[in-house]
């Protein structure tokens, strides 16, 4: 008699209705959306979104339905004219207080959102949008490092009254950039410069010399340290990129580590991709520092040289040379807070430094009232350039003044920047408050994908699964009869539990063009697993096996040869899943959790239906296989 374990038709009829639960949403489509949130990052409440459906009823915007969504605002639209007119409407009346993004709204019942059910989120080949692939530049991580230590050398020195000549980075026993030497006068004292500068940073390699006239220190890093500096400063550009992200208001971004040195960024619905980028990759911050009036700034050009001391800079704008002291009282990095505002000299940035910050702004400018203080915003970018016939690029770091004024008044942790327009001032702001880059960022790769190609890849995406699946079940049910019909069945089962799984909460995994690949394939090595059964239980039949012996044995003894085969695939699937990136990582996912499903619906799915039509007190002399 053939039986099956009541358990695992109670297992398999769980396992089959979760898998439903977790994929309905995905049977329901979606709507044109536009996601909606606060600039200060706050949940928005019911009494923000009211305010906001008045606001574009008062625009003639019109919408279906608006619902709140994790502290955002999600606005649903008939179609894209009005999807368009309200983020314009937004972002042109609510900018102050709102950002907007582009998104779709899945139309499935309140009750699914309420237990946390979504559809499985699609990749950026299927809804389109930017993608940017940067190379982090890990030297200028190490720079950027020892830029930091010159100035808390230059305060520890100067505070502690020793006397020296010049500092600035440097290159030993490698080609890349790891140390600072600080030069000195003669008679001035190396040993207590040595231990001022080990009180500021003790994990430094500190060398002097004293060869002929030349009396220096070298502060170096060790290999091990320049390694953890190019690790943490990917680490932190990650973390300001997906601020940066956030203050754009882009929905459902991707903002991952790819490889050694790289990072992959992709905004779904994003198509001005010139603002992006420029927002994103930039590397800008901030110094301030105070206006040397000792010496004459033109004087400085016509020499080419500014005074020992200070250093030359340039206004934006107007190209005006000014003459800056070398001390730099604060920097961008010590920033706590930004927001662009409206002051009585203008559009203006109001800033907020963290403690120490502000104890040296106070320090500074209650020694300096009534002298200039200058604000000197700095650029580094790639540019490509011409050289004998080939394109070569170039870093370039660009230091402009972008507001010069008279200190009036003592102040520390809380003053405003003026002196810029509108667009600079809002642009500033949020650069200083998504955060510095540890390193340069350049663009390595970009793709812009539109909407309508989005849509049609999912199209044809769709049609080949179907095509596909509809082929592959006519040859089994022809081929097979009854059990091909069964084969059918799982099939489908199968495709439910993997869109399920890709919708789960938890693993919430993109389903891109490969991934579809990867659906596809998932089907082929089901068919494959279904195959083996039944020509199986066909091999014994023909020795004269009794059917219900020939269904016991045909799952018995196929078993192994299903599992060797799909154990080496999932083995493949996931080093593709681990070590793979973009694409190759969408497929290996789709691959891997395909291979389990397919696993569980061929052994167990597959055997609980033909147990049910030919086990139990029948007597089948004969098998519709």
């Amino acid at each position: 008699m053939l039986e099956y374990p009541r358990w695992k038709y109670v297992l398999v009829s769980i396992v089959t209705l979760v898998a439903l639960l977790f994929a309905a949403p995905n049977f329901f489509g979606e709507d044109l959306a536009l996601q909606v949130a606060r600039k200060d990052r706050a949940a928005i409440d019911a009494v923000g979104q009211s305010s906001v459906e008045e606001f574009l009823r008062k625009r003639d915007v019109a919408f279906s339905k608006s619902y709140l969504d994790g502290g955002r605002l999600m606005i649903r639209f008939p179609g894209v004219s009005e999807q368009l007119k309200a983020r314009d409407a937004v972002n042109d009346g609510l900018a102050t207080s709102y950002v907007s993004a582009l998104s779709s709204a899945p139309r499935a019942p309140e009750w699914f959102r309420a237990l946390g059910l979504r559809p499985m989120p699609l990749g950026l080949d299927l809804r389109g949008g930017l993608y940017l692939l940067y190379q982090v530049d890990v030297k200028g991580a190490v720079s950027q490092l020892l830029d930091s230590y010159e100035q808390d050398f230059r305060r520890a020195l100067t505070a502690q009254k020793i006397a020296f000549n010049d500092m600035g980075a440097v290159a030993l026993n490698g080609s890349d950039v790891n140390a600072l030497r600080i030069s000195f006068p003669e008679g001035a004292d190396l040993q207590g410069a040595r231990e001022a500068l080990r009180k500021v940073v003790g994990d430094l390699t500190y060398t002097v010399t004293e060869v002929g006239g030349s009396r220096y220190i070298e502060a170096a890093l060790s290999d091990v340290q320049v390694r953890q500096r190019q690790d943490n400063a990917i680490e932190q550009n990650l973390v300001t990129l997906r601020n940066r992200v956030n203050e754009l208001g882009v929905s459902e971004p991707i903002v991952q580590r790819q490889g050694i040195d790289r990072i992959n960024v992709q905004l779904p619905g994003v198509q001005n991709s010139a603002e992006v980028k420029d927002i994103l990759g930039k590397v800008a911050t901030l110094e301030f520092r105070l206006t040397d009036t000792q010496n004459n700034p033109a004087e400085a050009v016509a020499r080419n040289r500014a005074p020992i001391g200070s250093k030359l800079y340039y206004h934006r704008g107007d190209k005006r040379p000014t003459l800056l002291k070398r001390e730099v009282i604060a920097t961008g990095d010590q920033l706590v807070d930004a927001s662009s505002s409206a002051s009585q000299d203008g559009p203006a940035v109001s800033v907020r430094l963290d403690a120490r910050a502000g104890d040296e702004m106070l320090r500074i400018t209650r020694a300096n009232i009534g002298k200039p203080m200058a604000v000197v915003f700095i650029e580094k970018r790639r540019d490509t350039v011409d050289v004998g016939g080939e394109k070569v690029e170039r870093d370039t770091t660009t230091q402009e003044v972008i507001s010069e004024a008279t200190i009036r008044g003592v102040f520390s942790n809380q003053f405003n920047i003026t002196g810029l327009t509108q667009a600079e001032a809002r642009e500033l702001a949020l650069l200083m408050r998504s955060g510095q880059l540890a390193a340069p960022l350049f663009i390595v790769q970009e793709r812009a994908i539109s909407a309508s190609l989005g849509q049609e890849s999912i199209d044809q995406g769709v049609n080949a699964l179907l095509i596909g699946m509809g082929g592959v079940f006519l040859f089994m049910i022809i081929y097979y009869r009854v059990f091909g019909v069964v084969a059918a069945i799982v099939l489908l089962a199968n495709v439910v539990l993997l869109t399920g799984l890709l919708s789960m909460p938890g693993l919430r995994a993109s389903l891109s063009l490969p991934g579809i690949a990867g659906i596809l394939l998932t089907v082929g090595m089901a068919v494959d697993a279904n195959v083996l059964i039944y020509e199986r239980i066909r091999e014994e039949l023909r020795i004269g096996v009794s059917p219900q012996a020939a269904i016991r044995a045909g799952f018995e003894k196929a078993f192994s040869a299903i599992a060797d085969s799909n154990v080496t695939t999932l083995i493949a699937g996931l080093v593709l899943w681990v070590f793979g990136t973009g694409a190759i990582r969408g497929f290996a996912v789709v691959l891997t959790l395909g291979i389990l499903t397919s696993m569980f619906t061929s052994l167990m799915g597959s055997r609980a239906l033909i147990t049910l039509i030919y086990g139990g007190k029948r007597k089948p002399t004969k098998l519709a296989i």
